[in-house]
């Protein structure tokens, strides 16, 4: 009598997490094929204007070293500039990025809080300027030299927006930042790396992102949400644009050590995730019911959850005495765990990575103890609130 409701609880389990399952098996095995090359097939895109934005609240301990490096990118252009969005700052964000050399766009409009409407206020003046590239950095980033160079190759042979990798800068700084160097290997360069292998849109990752003046212009950006680039990402799949991915430059910054830093920026992301799900899951299905199959992957990858939720599921599933439960939930940890190691391999991690994975099971639990803050963040728009860290960037005052 128990055991029917048992394996129907069981069934239920598996079957929410049965589209993240198949997206992480289907990502896996693209991204671990070689890369795409990008095209070649038109000019260099040394005429074009690229404009490196850096959308920045209270940010005046990292500012310099962010400019410092995009300035390195492609020193002494005539097509290349950085503009930093000193938005409703209060400390000395503006007064540093002028004096690295960068312009600044000062922002004060405490109604509209959030790099999304920072973003949405400061493109249309910048391609007013004419703009022909526009390259997303965040203030606490340093940026590989070859950004600049790989944007202009890219552009310049067509494409509509471009996602680089996103690695982490500090990744030695602490046991917790090196596991969420794991994680972000996996999410940030693996799954995008799958996608481009099968000609999908990559996505967007909120930082080193490039927007061609005329995706602008078909899409302007009206994301406002705290995940405002997986929101930004469905509007340009939805009008046809594709994000490529540029695998052979990299964008690094600094994520949180320790205290309430941590907490703050994982709930604000994954509730915002969370939430984009609950609003935008069911049109999605309607969309793709109503004839337009090309949105199917979108749909598989919003509805894959954070993976140490979805690896949570799966043990649920597997501790629930139902057989053809328990099988599915092996093969679904199987490869959780075949998706984080190949992350690492394409990642270009390294034994501390793996070694790093010991500690998996406690930063699970301490996500799932986040659940009540990730719940409120779920329910409400989440203001841009500075995330404090302790990084390298601090010393280079």
């Amino acid at each position: 009598m128990i055991e029917a409701p048992l394996a129907l609880v069981g069934a239920l389990v598996a079957l929410a997490t049965l589209p993240g399952t198949l997206e992480l098996a289907t990502l896996t095995l693209a991204g671990l094929l070689p890369a795409r090359r990008p095209r070649r097939d038109a000019g260099s895109g040394d005429s074009l204007k690229v404009v490196a934005v850096v959308p920045a609240h209270d940010e005046q301990d990292g500012i310099t070293r962010c400019i410092e490096s995009l300035q390195a990118s492609e020193p002494e252009s005539a097509h290349y500039s950085i503009a930093v969005i000193a938005d409703n700052c209060t400390d000395e964000t503006a007064s540093r990025a002028r004096e690295a050399g960068a312009n600044v766009l000062e922002r004060t409009e405490e109604a509209k809080v959030g790099k999304g409407h920072a973003l949405a206020w400061a493109f249309p003046q910048l391609l007013q300027q004419g703009a022909d590239v526009l390259i997303v950095i965040d203030a606490d980033t340093v940026v590989e030299p070859n950004l600049v160079r790989t944007m202009r190759l890219r552009f310049g042979a067509g494409a509509d927006a471009v996602q680089t990798r996103y690695g982490v800068l500090n990744a030695g700084e602490s046991l917790r930042t090196r596991v969420m160097n794991v994680a972000l290997l996996a999410f940030n360069i693996l799954r995008p790396r799958g996608r481009d292998r099968l000609a999908l849109s990559v996505g967007i990752l909120g930082n080193g992102f490039a927007l061609a003046r005329e995706t602008v212009l078909a899409v302007p950006y009206d994301a406002h949400s705290v995940v405002e680039d997986l929101e930004y990402h469905l509007s340009l799949v939805r009008a046809g644009r594709r994000v490529e991915f540029a695998d052979e430059t990299t964008v690094r910054a600094d994520m949180p050590v320790s205290g309430p830093g941590v907490e703050t920026q994982r709930a604000r992301w994954e509730g915002g995730r969370f939430r984009m799900i609950r609003e935008t899951a069911p049109a999605l299905l309607k969309e793709i019911l109503g004839g337009r199959p090309q949105l199917i992957e979108l749909l598989f990858e919003l509805l894959l959850l954070p993976l140490a939720f979805h690896a949570v599921l799966l043990l649920g599933a597997l501790i629930i005495p139902s057989g053809p439960s328990q099988t599915y939930a092996l093969i679904g940890l199987a490869f959780v765990v075949v998706h984080v190691l190949s992350g690492i391999l394409v990642g270009g991690g390294g034994i501390r990575d793996v070694l790093a994975l010991l500690t998996a099971p406690f930063y699970v639990l301490w996500k799932v103890g986040l659940s009540r803050s990730i719940a409120r963040a779920s329910r409400s728009e989440t203001e841009w609130v500075r995330t404090e860290r302790v990084s390298a960037a601090k010393e280079h005052r």
